[in-house]
């Protein structure tokens, strides 16, 4: 399952995406990882929650970042859920290549039984070929 939390900048994302994660962290038995540009929610998200620094690795684009997690996946089998913060900050992502990236996304979700929680900063009008996917607004939370 592929779950987008979308809006502007500063809607509240990034918080919304911390409360989901924390309150799956005390159910799930198995791992959690948490994909931020930097490690400045290190200490918001509990423990049981790996959080992936994406400046630590040298990424510059959607294919590469692909990689990446098929990386993590390969390497951690017991793997529930992976939450990927403002996904546009992490390389070169566009908006135009959101939807190819979050179809490749989707595909892993349902090949390795992994939830991914995305959040992407733009309002849902601009994302129309994502309408199939589970949407929520972060000013609606």
């Amino acid at each position: 399952m592929v779950t987008l939390i979308v809006g502007k900048a500063g809607s509240g994302k990034t918080k919304t995406m911390i409360d989901l994660a924390n309150a799956r962290a005390g159910t799930t038995k198995g791992s959690l990882i948490f994909i931020n540009k930097n490690d400045r929610l290190m200490y918001d998200l509990a423990h049981k929650i790996r959080v992936v620094c994406i400046d630590d690795f040298d990424i510059t684009n959607s294919d590469e970042y692909r990689g990446f997690l098929y990386g993590i996946i390969s390497s951690d089998h017991d793997i529930d859920a992976i939450y990927i913060d403002s996904i546009m900050k992490h390389t070169d992502i566009n908006l135009s290549d959101i939807p190819a990236f979050i179809d490749t996304v989707a595909a892993a979700s349902e090949k390795h039984d992994i939830e991914f929680v995305v959040s992407i900063s733009a309002e849902p009008e601009d994302l129309g070929g994502l309408k199939k996917y589970n949407m929520i607004h972060a000013d609606a939370c």
